[in-house]
């Protein structure tokens, strides 16, 4: 989506994921569940993209179908140079050492009957024919890189805390060098005072071995802290895609806007003249998403159209993409909003 002249590491063209409904006696196939309906972004070698939003908005989804943990529904996913989505069961086995995921919960995603070695050297077992020796070697050198101690190797899972198991975790999606790591909510089930640590090693590892993140979470502290652009998704789709100081600073889409005003402002200068903004209703079943657009039933700045048709997620600054009618160049003329966001745009430049 970007116009820069390198490839992107990471290219995804109109994802769904749709899980499928089955009712009554003879279990008929009754609708569909959208989890991700149509999200297209790119990845830059070397960045991190981070992916935000409310429960149940197919933050998880996206991260695993982009791994072909799901199979796909409908789309592309092109990682270093092919096409995930269409890839025969061989050659997918063959590309997993280029993509790895950190799971959420790492006392779940840790075998507990497996020591902490056998656990980092389990893809070392599966993708290479190393002995013994060199697999034990390579194992130290990432609890090294991980701030494990060698002298923990054989221990297990619940002899470590909640921060030490993740980072267990982080070593095993590092022991085949990959290219690009799903991150999918890495510290959400850690100690506040644990998190920032795990966040700053994943920094540390980035700019170590030139990786690439997609970085899913719903603390906008910490995507704030780590993330180079960020996506805002809504329902199974992508309101906002905007480099991180141009979002935090001037949020575009509506629910974007209303998502950054609940984040905690360390400034009480501040924080006592920033508005919150209150969205009512509830978020619309993923089974049956309203017409139009997603987000118009707890719009604040709803107008007609929005209730009949669908926005594009389309560039309207440079870097910028938002899926709204407010900035449609063919409304900007008409009563439709545009105006005020016109307004609030030039308050943004002077502030």
């Amino acid at each position: 989506m970007r116009d820069a002249s390198p490839k992107p590491l990471v290219q995804v063209t109109d994802l769904k994921m749709h899980f499928p409904i089955y009712s009554g006696i003879f279990r008929r196939h009754s609708g569909d569940v959208k989890a991700v309906d149509g999200v297209s972004f790119d990845i830059q070698a070397g960045e991190t993209l981070g992916l935000v939003g409310e429960s149940g908005c197919g933050k998880s989804t996206v991260g695993r179908a982009l791994l072909r943990l799901y199979e796909i529904t409908a789309g592309k996913v092109v990682i270093d140079g092919e096409d995930v989505a269409s890839l025969p069961p061989e050659a997918l086995r063959k590309k997993r050492p280029t993509m790895q995921m950190v799971f959420q919960d790492p006392q779940a995603s840790l075998n507990p009957r497996m020591t902490l070695a056998r656990i980092i050297s389990e893809p070392l077992d599966e993708h290479t024919d190393w002995n013994d020796a060199r697999k034990l070697e390579r194992v130290y050198e990432l609890m090294d890189a991980v701030g494990l101690n060698r002298r923990f190797a054989n221990r297990f899972p619940h002899e470590f805390s909640g921060g030490q198991r993740q980072r267990i975790g982080i070593a095993r999606a590092l022991a085949l060098n990959p290219k690009f790591i799903v991150c999918d909510e890495p510290i959400a089930a850690l100690d506040v005072s644990i998190q920032a640590q795990v966040v700053n090693l994943l920094e540390d590892l980035q700019e170590r071995f030139g990786l690439t993140y997609l970085f899913i979470s719903h603390d906008l502290s910490m995507v704030r802290h780590i993330a180079d652009r960020v996506a805002v998704m809504y329902l199974g789709k992508i309101a906002e895609l905007s480099p991180r100081d141009a979002l935090y600073s001037l949020p575009l889409h509506p629910y974007a806007e209303a998502l950054l005003s609940a984040v905690n402002e360390p400034d009480p200068v501040r924080a006592a003249t920033r508005k919150r903004i209150i969205l009512k209703g509830d978020v619309p079943s993923p089974a049956n998403p309203p017409l139009g657009c997603n987000f118009s039933t707890r719009c604040p700045r709803v107008f007609d159209r929005c209730r009949v048709e669908d926005p594009a997620l389309r560039q309207v600054e440079p870097g910028r993409f938002v899926a709204c009618h407010l900035y449609d160049q063919q409304t900007a003329a008409g009563p439709t909003g545009a105006p005020e966001v016109n307004e609030r745009n030039q308050q943004g430049e002077l502030q």
